[in-house]
């Protein structure tokens, strides 16, 4: 009897402290949605929405005066104007089906980065919790245009985010990479020069963007040229559902393109720098403007705005973390840009001093000052040939596709910029190794309404041709290495053998590190230990992209060891 009562106070106990744990999983639940829902803003006037997309021939499209047509380049033209929602309507119902593209693209390449279903449902979770007050960080203006752009998302990703929700989150995408990858990014390099350093003594700027989302992202490259009711018209290159900046030059002939440094790990977003970027990009007209607009945003990760300036005739560089603020500026007649911070603020940060040494970001930095050093006058060419650089330091062989290397083989876009003259080259797929075609702002803002048809908007006698690595075996080879890695890469992943002739796939690229130490990989998933650590020492006799992958091998060779040992 005792024990029957036990046993049921015990019922009772388990299921209590079960309803109570119940309780408190719903009632954290609730508290979590409402914590992270982000209620869009409520704009003014509505009669936007009215307005149709009409199409007019195929890959050309109107809405109002703006328009959407694809060149023969293969780039996106996009032109929108008018207040912040109407921008934002407008070039979601012009871009709609290119949104839903990019977004698959952008999905699709975090599932193959992340192929746990459990940690990709922890990621959605840990982004909506990171991102949960973005909104008090960007201005209504923006609001209102993000909100517009996320009226044609897809419901499709309803399963990720609500539309306006993923749209906004999309935005701090570049910051929260850098967070969840330990700020190990892929490095953009930039340069610029100006007086005596050039032809005509005008301001030249260069930079790569290599922000790698996967070769599907890149293909549908948008020129954007935006004509606001308040601030200047600017340009600047991007993709659909995206308004913040990353590369672009407004009417007065300032131009901005971002490069990220490192950083530590943020506890929450605040402006993504793209963000930031656009609000210099629409406002500020001299590098003084500039500098005051990043003075008053706060942000989450450490990032370098270098602003080129045709009022002032020269570039100068704002370094910016969560928690200082410095601008680089040099006597030189020319300025280098890559991933660590140069101004006296940071010469003693011990996170930058640590950058410095561990990454690639001083590498790229000395090479693009050799190669500077060859001509004594830059010319648009000049700079061309400087951004498809593939060789290290010396003209070294390092490999098709070293982080090392100014031209890495994976950027977004690439642009040449002349502000005095309004002119900005764009880099068309793929990479930068296709043409540079070239744009005349000025043209382009003065004539939107003439432009308005079916016609080439590009500058064509000025478009710079394509590089002869294109055309070249090599240029094949490396399609080729891509290919075999790939499937290296997923023989790997699913524990499987793959046959393939190790010399083979050492010819297409021979002196990358990264081809010796992915079969040190494969052969060590194999346990065929002492052919993983012929391997992964070969690796080492190449030229290693940072501390982080040279110690990487060293580690995996000493495992390799340990489990010789223990076989």
């Amino acid at each position: 009897m005792k024990r029957h009562r036990k046993n049921r106070r015990l019922k009772k106990f388990l299921l209590g402290f079960a309803v109570a744990i119940a309780a408190f999983i719903i009632a954290f639940l609730i508290y979590f949605k409402i914590v992270v829902t982000i209620t869009p803003p409520e704009p003014d006037n509505l009669s936007v929405l009215d307005l149709e997309r009409i199409k007019i021939d195929k890959n050309f499209y109107v809405c109002g005066n703006s328009w959407l047509k694809k060149s023969n380049t293969g780039l996106w033209e996009l032109y929108i104007e008018g207040d912040a929602f109407e921008r934002g309507v407008i070039n979601g119902k012009l871009t709609k089906e290119l949104i839903e593209i990019q977004e698959e693209a952008f999905v699709e390449q975090i599932n193959k980065m992340v192929p746990s279903k459990f940690y990709l449902n922890f990621l959605k979770y840990f982004v909506a919790w990171f991102n949960r007050n973005i909104d008090n960080y960007i201005t209504d203006e923006y609001l209102l245009e993000i909100y517009g752009v996320s009226l044609s998302a897809s419901d499709e990703f309803l399963y990720i985010a609500p539309n306006y929700h993923r749209i906004l989150d999309y935005h701090a995408a570049h910051d929260i990479g850098h967070a969840l990858q330990d700020m190990n990014m892929a490095g953009c390099t930039s340069f610029s020069a100006w007086a005596n350093k050039t032809q005509d003594s005008s301001l030249i700027i260069g930079r790569n963007f290599d922000f790698y989302v996967g070769d599907e992202f890149a293909k549908n490259k948008i020129v954007m040229f935006v004509n606001p009711d308040n601030g200047y018209k600017f340009m600047m290159v991007t993709w659909a559902g995206m308004i913040g900046a990353v590369s672009g030059m407004n009417e007065k002939g300032l131009t901005v393109t971002i490069n990220a440094a490192k950083s530590e790990m943020p506890s929450e977003a605040k402006t993504p720098i793209s963000i930031l970027a656009r609000e210099i990009l629409q406002y500020a007209s001299d590098i003084d403007e500039a500098f005051s607009i990043a003075e008053k945003r706060e942000i989450f990760v450490s990032e370098s705005l270098m602003i080129g300036s045709a009022e002032d005739n020269k570039t100068a560089i704002i370094e910016k973390t969560p928690e200082k603020l410095g601008l680089f500026e040099t006597d030189e007649n020319y300025i280098i840009c890559s991933n660590h911070f140069q101004s006296e603020t940071f010469a003693n940060d011990l996170l930058n001093l640590k950058n410095i040494k561990e990454s690639s970001s001083m590498y790229r930095y000395k090479r693009v000052d050799e190669l500077i050093a060859k001509f004594p006058k830059i010319s648009v060419n000049n700079t061309a040939e400087i951004l498809r650089d593939q060789k290290g330091l010396g003209d070294t062989n390092i490999g098709m596709g070293n982080e090392k290397a100014i031209n890495q083989l994976i950027a977004h876009h690439s642009v040449i910029f002349e502000p005095a003259k309004k002119l900005a080259w764009i880099s068309v797929r793929p990479f930068q190794i296709g043409e540079y075609v070239c744009y005349n702002m000025d043209k382009i803002f003065k004539n939107f309404v003439a432009l308005r048809k079916n016609i080439e908007i590009y500058e064509t006698t000025l478009t710079i041709p394509a590089d002869s690595f294109l055309y070249s075996k090599d240029y094949q080879n490396f399609i080729k290495f891509k290919e075999i890695s790939k499937l290296i890469q997923s023989s790997i992943e699913n524990n499987e053998k793959i046959v393939f002739p190790d010399k083979n796939y050492i010819s297409t690229n021979p002196e990358f590190f990264m081809t010796y130490s992915l079969l040190g990989d494969y052969y060590k998933n194999l346990k065929q230990y002492d052919k993983a650590i012929e391997y992964y020492n070969i690796a080492l006799k190449k030229e290693i992209s940072s501390f982080r992958e040279l110690k990487d091998i060293k580690e995996r060779i000493k495992i390799c060891n340990e489990s010789k040992n223990k076989q």
